[in-house]
């Protein structure tokens, strides 16, 4: 059994209760404009270009690619790759000496996450904490997933899986047995609008969150919360109706995160073009506080940011 990942995170503290060794598997099925961590949209394994870290006229990239002339410089050093032609042998990765060429995502096996994971044990006891698998969407790889969790659960540690819930219930399914926790994004109310800026509609997540809120499983549910897309009225009063009658306000936190420029550099090491969003970051956060204090008042336990405190 094996997964795709391309981050290992050692002591988070945001995903998931105490500290935390966290997991981010490749590949998501949505294209969200704001999303933070584009190295993680391909179920595959690619590389990004560091333009700053090269080493003018070394091109052994270059020299070790077996596709021939698929690299581009600029007075010897790398700008782009032909990412049409390019076949994923990482090649020119390895050979870099500087990771002007980073690898983006690793095939690992149970046995070698486990070793990443055992590693932290005593924290997460001290803590409270335990691993959260995360991504992309790691629902997408939910028989890995649940291999992980299932190994976790005989050591005693605590699971938790992220995720867009945009999958089949059968992948969902496969990895309730063995997640402790599940935190949920909802980022928008309407099919249109939800498509219009993550590539899906919102449809299968929706009911995929009424099915879950009725497993008994312990849910935190996420909003991220993005300028000129879903901060406004109509949409935070359906979203909480939406919790309160189709969930039965089954979840244990309610958390708002602001939205925040992340990522750019890594959009621009993948050839890919990045979403400036506009914020007025002073006025937006007072715009998040109100919708948390609105959620409050309808009886929402409901906070800004990932600490789940009164």
């Amino acid at each position: 059994m094996q997964g795709i990942v391309f981050n290992i995170q050692h002591f988070t503290i945001h995903d998931g209760p105490g500290i935390r060794t966290e997991l981010f598997l490749k590949g998501c099925p949505l294209r969200c404009e704001w999303c933070s961590n584009p190295e993680g949209l391909l179920p595959k394994l690619e590389v990004g270009v560091y333009k700053t870290k090269c080493i003018a006229k070394c091109e052994d990239c270059a020299k070790a690619c077996p596709q021939g002339n698929i690299l581009t410089f600029n007075r010897g050093k790398i700008q782009s790759i032909d990412r049409d032609k390019c076949t994923g042998c990482l090649e020119c990765a390895k050979a870099c000496p500087t990771e002007a060429i980073r690898q983006w995502g690793k095939i690992i096996n149970i046995e070698e996450c486990m070793k990443e994971i055992l590693k932290d044990k005593g924290y997460y006891q001290r803590s409270g904490g335990g691993v959260t698998i995360s991504g992309g969407e790691p629902l997408l790889q939910s028989e890995f997933v649940a291999s992980v969790f299932r190994e976790c659960q005989n050591e005693g540690i605590h699971t938790c899986v992220e995720t867009s819930m945009y999958v089949t219930w059968e992948n969902v399914a496969a990895v309730l047995p063995y997640a402790d926790m599940v935190i949920a994004d909802i980022k928008h109310m309407k099919a249109d609008v939800h498509k219009k800026f993550t590539g899906v509609s919102n449809k299968l997540i929706l009911e995929n969150l009424k099915k879950l809120s009725q497993t008994g499983k312990e849910i935190i549910l996420r909003i991220p919360v993005i300028p000129n897309v879903n901060e406004d009225t109509d949409n935070v009063e359906a979203t909480a109706d939406f919790i309160l009658n189709e969930m039965s306000n089954n979840i244990r936190t309610l958390q708002l995160l602001s939205f925040m420029h992340l990522g750019e550099e890594k959009y621009e090491s993948l050839g890919m073009p990045y979403k400036n969003i506009d914020v007025n970051r002073t006025a937006f956060q007072k715009v998040v506080a109100e919708i948390a204090e609105y959620m409050n008042s309808r009886g929402i336990h409901c906070v800004v940011g990932t600490k789940e405190k009164e």
